[in-house]
């Protein structure tokens, strides 16, 4: 199965954003392992936006 590139993308984007990791620190990441930091973000995102 091939994962959607553009996908892979947003994924890379979301971390580096929010971790200021690097390119090849987040793709050394296997794909499990990326989507479920995106999550944990999304989670401390919607904790955040939740005191407001």
């Amino acid at each position: 199965m091939t994962y959607p590139v553009e996908r892979i993308e947003e994924e890379i984007g979301y971390v580096a954003y929010y971790f200021h990791w690097g390119l090849d620190e987040i793709l050394d990441l296997e794909h499990p392992d990326r989507q479920r930091y995106v999550a944990r973000i999304a989670a401390l995102n919607a904790r955040v936006n939740e005191g407001r």
